[in-house]
């Protein structure tokens, strides 16, 4: 049983600056670091970290290799990964002293995926295979089509959010994973329990996973609803938090593990990451997990 995860590559190119750059200003950085990133590769290495069987499908520039090395030595499979002649996807983003950010965002090759390499993909799956997307690629529609077809569990990060776009294919997704914002954008209220009362209204065969921050997690359809407080952390960056989330929630689930099993094991995974800097190296292995767990007993 794999998981299929069709996401964004990104090279993040941080800066750490006074102040963020003004028009006609040159200003030098006070430090500066390249960084693998993007919502999907976050996942996959979160998937992979996890214990799941996680296959990268995605599209770096041909002479990018060294991120197919950092995601393959983190654990994710990267076969599936295509080599073009598109730059990489990649994020100028300047941190001023306050932690407040600016960024700057080129989609390049996570916008080449072409019908011929999903289908490539999709003809190799198996019938208990998952499929995960986020909104950082194109062919969404498309990829959840074809996956549908061919009875495939297909899970959704809207991130970031198109409201639009993703009324368009809910149709095509069995688990909705959102935050409370997202969840709330998608249904046109402005409360989070109208969302809850909402979603299952307008879309009946879909489960939702919400996030609540540091509240916790929300787990409904139209026959449950479930609630897993979070853990309390003390947090200094939550970059990977959400993304953490996914990962170890999918690769319990994978592991026949119940929802609220799930939900727990991904919480404390969360909980670890928000306690380091960065992104995918912030991710907590999964004896980090069952450590973190035993010391919560």
């Amino acid at each position: 049983m794999a998981i299929y995860n069709f996401g964004s590559i990104n090279l993040d190119h941080l800066y750490q600056l006074d102040h963020f750059v003004r028009p006609g200003e040159t200003m030098a950085s006070d430090s500066y670091q390249c960084l693998l990133g993007g919502k999907g590769a976050n996942q996959s290495v979160a998937l992979a970290k996890a214990g799941a069987d996680v296959k990268h499908v995605g599209a770096v520039h041909q002479n990018d290799a060294q991120i197919l090395a950092q995601l393959s030595g983190l654990g994710v499979n990267t076969d599936l990964i295509a080599r073009l002649d598109v730059p990489t996807g990649h994020a100028i983003i300047q941190l001023n002293k306050e932690a407040e950010n600016a960024i700057i965002l080129f989609q390049g090759a996570n916008h080449a995926l072409t019908e011929e390499q999903v289908d490539q993909v999709l003809s190799q799956v198996s019938s208990e295979d998952w499929v995960l997307l986020q909104n950082e690629t194109n062919l969404i529609q498309y990829i959840m089509r074809q996956a549908q077809a061919k009875g495939l569990k297909v899970a959704f990060n809207p991130a970031p959010m198109d409201a639009q776009l993703a009324k368009e294919v809910l149709p095509f997704v069995d688990l909705l994973i959102v935050n409370e914002v997202e969840a709330m954008d998608l249904i046109g209220v402005s409360d989070v329990d109208a969302a809850i009362y909402g979603l299952p209204k307008a879309y009946p065969e879909l489960a939702v996973l919400m996030t609540l921050g540091k509240a916790g997690v929300r787990y409904f359809n139209q026959d449950e609803n479930l609630f897993v407080e979070a853990f309390s952390v003390k947090a200094v960056d939550t970059t990977a938090a959400g993304d953490t989330f996914i990962g170890f929630c999918l690769s319990a689930l994978m592991d026949q593990l119940n929802m609220k099993e799930a939900l727990t094991r991904a919480c404390a995974a969360s909980a670890i990451c928000v306690t380091r800097m960065g992104a995918s190296s912030a991710i907590p292995s999964i004896s980090e997990v069952d450590e973190f767990l035993a010391e919560q007993a």
